[in-house]
C-alpha cells in the first residue's frame, strides 16, 4: 500500500514535470514567432509571468472561490448530525484535524474535497448525496475525501490546475490576437527579406498549431493525474473504513442517478468531484467513473469484506492482493481470484466486523 502511495506521487510529479514543459514550450514557440530570433525568452517569461500570477490568486483564495462558485454552504452540527459524525470519524481514522463541512443545495449525488493542507481543508457534499445513500455509502465517500486530504491529493490537482489554466489562457489570448489583429498580413511579413518573411510565416504557423493543441495535450495530462489520485483514494477510503462495499454502492447509485447535471461546475474543477458532473446520465456508464471500474471495486469490496482483519492491513503478506497494486491495476477476475484463492476458513472474518459500526449515529 505504501509502495502504491510513493508510485503515485512519483507519478504524479511526472505528470506536472510534463505540463510545466508544454507551458514553457509554448510560450517560447509563441515569442519567437513575434521576435525571431530571441523571441523565445520573450514568450517564456510571459507564460511565467501568467502562471506566477494564477498561482498567486489560486493560493491565496483559490480554495474561497471554488466554494463559492460551488454553491457550498457551511453547516453545523446541529444542521446534520448524521454527515458530521461521519466526518469525525474518518478524520480520526486518518489522524488529520477536522475538516470544515459544507452542503451544496443540488439534487445531483456528488462531493469534493479543498484545501491544499489538512489544516484548511474543507468537505463538500450535494444535497443530492445526503438524499440518496444509506449511512455506510456516505461513510465510503466521505473516507475517499478525506483519503484527498491526507494523501495531499488536493495540492497536485490545484498545480495541475494551475499549468492547465496558463496553457489554456496563453492559447487563448494569442489566437484571438492573431484573429483580431493584422499580425498576419502580407505586408509584415514582405518586410523584411523574402527568405526571412517566409521562415517567420512558418514559425507562426508552427506557433497556431502549437496554440491549438497544448491545450489538449494539458487537458490529457490533468485528467490522466486526477484520475490516478482517484484511484489512490479509492483505495484509501477501503482502508479507513474497513468497508469498501460502501463506497461501491455509492458509485453504483451514483452512476445509475438520473438527476440533472450539476448546476455550479466546469471544466477545471470537474476533477475535483468524485464523479465527473459532466457525464450525461444517459452515457452514465460504470467504466465512464473517473477512477477505476465499479465492478473492479466491488469484487475489490467482495473479497475485503472477507478476507482477515490482519489481511486487510497488509500483515499477513497478502494485504498487498487486496489494498494494493491488484487493485489498481488488474481486471475484476484477476482481482477477485488473487484475493479469494488459497485462503482458508481461519483467513475470514463475519461480514459485521469491519472497525467502526455503521449503527453509531
Amino acid at each position: 500500500m505504501w509502495e502504491l502511495i510513493r508510485a503515485n506521487k512519483r507519478n504524479s510529479i511526472v505528470l506536472l514535470v510534463l505540463m510545466a514543459a508544454c507551458l514553457m514550450l509554448l510560450g517560447s514557440i509563441i515569442g519567437l514567432a513575434f521576435f525571431p530570433p530571441s523571441g523565445w525568452l520573450f514568450g517564456l517569461i510571459i507564460a511565467t509571468v501568467i502562471w506566477l500570477i494564477l498561482t498567486a490568486v489560486s493560493f491565496s483564495s483559490g480554495d474561497q472561490i471554488f466554494l463559492a462558485a460551488s454553491k457550498a454552504k457551511p453547516v453545523t452540527h446541529d444542521v446534520h448530525p448524521q454527515l458530521f459524525n461521519v466526518v469525525e470519524e474518518m478524520k480520526i481514522a486518518a489522524g488529520l484535524p477536522m475538516p470544515k463541512v459544507y452542503i451544496i443545495n443540488d439534487p445531483a449525488p456528488n462531493a469534493f474535497a479543498t484545501g491544499r493542507k489538512p489544516e484548511t481543508a474543507s468537505v463538500a457534499v450535494t444535497a443530492g448525496l445526503l438524499g440518496r445513500l444509506n449511512r455506510d455509502e456516505l461513510q465510503g465517500v466521505i473516507a475517499h475525501e478525506i483519503s484527498h486530504i491526507l494523501h495531499r491529493d488536493i495540492l497536485f490537482v490545484t498545480l495541475a490546475g494551475i499549468m492547465l489554466g496558463s496553457i489554456v489562457l496563453l492559447s487563448q489570448v494569442f489566437l484571438r490576437g492573431m484573429f483580431y489583429s493584422s499580425m498576419g498580413s502580407s505586408r509584415r511579413y514582405s518586410s523584411g527579406g523574402k527568405g526571412d518573411g517566409q521562415a517567420q510565416l512558418i514559425m507562426l504557423i508552427i506557433a497556431i498549431v502549437a496554440a491549438i493543441l497544448a491545450p489538449l495535450m494539458a487537458y490529457l495530462l490533468y485528467y490522466a493525474l486526477s484520475r490516478k489520485r482517484e484511484y489512490l483514494a479509492d483505495a484509501g477510503a477501503a482502508r479507513l473504513t474497513r468497508y469498501p462495499e460502501g463506497l461501491a454502492g455509492a458509485l453504483e447509485k451514483i452512476a445509475n442517478d438520473k438527476s440533472p447535471q450539476l448546476a455550479t461546475v466546469n471544466k477545471v474543477t470537474a476533477p475535483m468531484y468524485i464523479v465527473n458532473p459532466f457525464k450525461k446520465k444517459k452515457q452514465m456508464k460504470l467504466s465512464d467513473l473517473p477512477h477505476l471500474c465499479f465492478a473492479a471495486l466491488f469484487l475489490f469490496g467482495f473479497c475485503a469484506s472477507l478476507a482477515q482483519s490482519d489481511v486487510l492491513l497488509g500483515q499477513s503478506g497478502r494485504g498487498d492482493d487486496c489494498l494494493g497494486v491488484g487493485y489498481i491495476t488488474e481486471r475484476p477476475g484477476v482481482i477477485f481470484k488473487r484475493c479469494a484463492v488459497g485462503h482458508t476458513a481461519e483467513d475470514f472474518y463475519p461480514f459485521g466486523n469491519r472497525g467502526v459500526s455503521a449503527g453509531q449515529a
